[in-house]
């Protein structure tokens, strides 16, 4: 409702609006007459919230006449946590919190009715550092020249339908302050993980992102192996230097606590005075214990 409103109010000028869905995120607090329909359950039901809830927003733009003037992106931050907790992340490997791409990889939807080509899809690397310098392009806001920007304007790959190339061919996968995988193109090299025999595939928890790391040398090629299952590590030699460079390069640029190397150009986090955070406690919906009120 507060999204809506948001949209209402300020229609007639230029606006952000950034909507973090708590769906699918744990605990699954699914309505009633969601979960009756559900074929999936308590996730599915809210699979089918975030769907509804897109549905309105979408409506909102159209009703205020402002569809086709306004970019929208759809996206997530990491992969299903799977579990038997009704997620899938189809045949890649890995869950969330991992540095395999069942734990990276999200689906990114952009729309805005002509100018992003209709039914386009890419496979190029973009990361969501990379909105950012992209949205403030789009928009001719200027960006900070006195720090490093992490992110790429990828807005030229957004507006053709031609197949240039992305000014992003690398990233460098970290669980944590641990330098974990890299990857260049098709070609991905695991270095580290960390050592759990009873799940190799690992989760976020503060003793799994500080347990010892185990060295782990894994070569995949995303283009015929997307699901990281045949290591050809041994078979190229040449392209296992290229990425080692890479990953030494990005060690001493931003550090890597596996092989404890700082980094030259690691900043402090950015701090604000008595934020506004994007969450607010409420006590009259407390949505955290939703799953123990179920007696489940």
């Amino acid at each position: 409702e507060e999204a809506v409103h948001f949209i209402r109010d300020n229609k007639d000028k230029p606006f952000f609006l950034y909507f973090a869905h708590m769906y699918v995120h744990l605990p699954l607090y699914a309505p009633e007459n969601l979960v009756k329909t559900s074929n999936n359950g308590d996730y599915g039901a809210c699979v089918a919230g975030v769907d509804w809830v897109s549905k309105v927003l979408m409506h909102e733009l159209k009703k205020q006449g402002i569809d086709e003037d306004t970019l929208v992106i759809f996206t997530s931050d990491n992969g299903s946590r799977m579990q038997n907790q009704g997620g899938s992340n189809g045949n890649l490997r890995g869950i969330k919190g991992t540095t395999w791409e069942g734990g990276q990889r999200v689906p990114c939807i952009m729309r805005w009715p002509g100018k992003i080509p209709a039914g386009k899809v890419r496979s190029d690397i973009i990361s969501s550092i990379d909105f950012f310098p992209t949205i403030a392009a789009i928009t001719g806001a200027e960006v900070p020249h006195n720090t490093i920007i992490d992110g790429i304007d990828m807005s030229p790959l957004m507006f053709t339908d031609d197949d240039i190339p992305s000014s992003r061919d690398q990233f460098f996968y970290y669980m944590g302050n641990r330098l974990e995988a890299v990857r260049k193109g098709k070609w991905k090299l695991h270095i580290t993980r960390e050592l759990r025999p009873d799940q190799r595939t690992g989760v976020v928890t503060e003793k799994a992102i500080n347990e010892a790391a185990g060295t782990i040398p894994g070569l995949f090629d995303l283009d015929a192996d997307i699901g990281e299952m045949n290591n050809v590590y041994h078979d190229h030699p040449e392209i296992v230097a290229e990425l080692s460079a890479l990953a030494a390069a990005c060690r001493e640029d931003i550090g890597d606590e596996a092989e404890g190397v700082t980094g030259k150009n690691v900043r402090p986090s950015g701090h604000v005075d008595n934020p506004d955070t994007l969450t607010h406690y409420n006590p009259d919906h407390p949505y955290i214990y939703a799953e123990y009120d179920k007696g489940e």
